[in-house]
């Protein structure tokens, strides 16, 4: 199972840069809404990664391989009409929720990115907050950090790397019930003194960004427990 870590951020080449790009589709007309962006997210970038593709021997193996070895960065970019329709055509898995779609593609290095990509503006992301509804079944919670402002694009690498960094957390028949759910996630904001509580639980999982982009490095993004109870 290819699955990730977290680094803090250290010296690296630019030219061996790794990322995972994931593309929102973001139309100028009748956006999606935030919270099923940030859903889909997290349910393509850890697609990609349990695919069979990406298991030894598999097509993407190589790629996912290399980029899990270092650091498990993430590269959102938004794009619409014709340009979305552009980037199905590159290895990945798309992921729609609600009115929502996201692309997760296969990593590769920054630098040899295709033009389909590239073209893409990676700011632009910004969507409105939104009241989500019911968490649905099977769905596993992903917990922003509630003192911390991101544009979507943001926050949609920081609940990729949540949702890669709970599947080693997750027990074989967990891991299998999940994947027959399409890897679903919720992601939902907490209460300020319900974030302490979770991120001081000892099986806490804890995203802390390495501090490129929007946010300081070491700064707390998503939380999320195998059994964090439902709000």
């Amino acid at each position: 199972m290819l699955v990730g870590r977290h680094y803090s951020t250290d010296e690296e080449d630019p030219a061996a840069v790794r990322a995972m790009p994931v593309v929102l589709r973001i139309e100028r007309t009748a956006p999606p809404c935030r919270t099923d962006v940030l859903e889909a997210a997290a349910a393509a970038a850890i697609a990609v990664c349990l695919d069979p593709r990406a298991e030894p021997g598999g097509e993407w193996h190589e790629e996912v391989a290399a980029w899990v070895r270092g650091r498990i960065r993430k590269v959102s970019r938004r794009a619409r009409g014709v340009h979305w329709e552009a980037v199905q055509a590159l290895p990945g898995i798309t992921v729609e929720v609600g009115g929502a779609q996201v692309r997760a593609l296969v990593p590769g290095r920054v630098g040899q990115a295709p033009k389909e990509l590239t073209r893409l503006q990676i700011s632009g992301s910004e969507l409105p907050e939104d009241e989500p509804g019911p968490v649905p079944p099977h769905a596993r919670l992903l917990w922003l950090n509630p003192r911390v402002e991101m544009t979507a694009g943001k926050a949609a690498a920081q609940v990729g790397h949540a949702s890669m960094l709970l599947a080693p957390t997750l027990s074989e028949e967990e891991l299998k019930e999940w994947a027959a759910a399409e890897y679903r996630c919720a992601v939902r904001t907490p209460a300020p003194a319900e974030w302490d509580a979770l991120t001081a639980r000892p099986d806490a999982v804890v995203v802390r960004d390495a501090g490129y982009t929007e946010v300081a490095p070491g700064t707390a993004t998503v939380a999320v427990a195998p059994r964090t109870p439902e709000r």
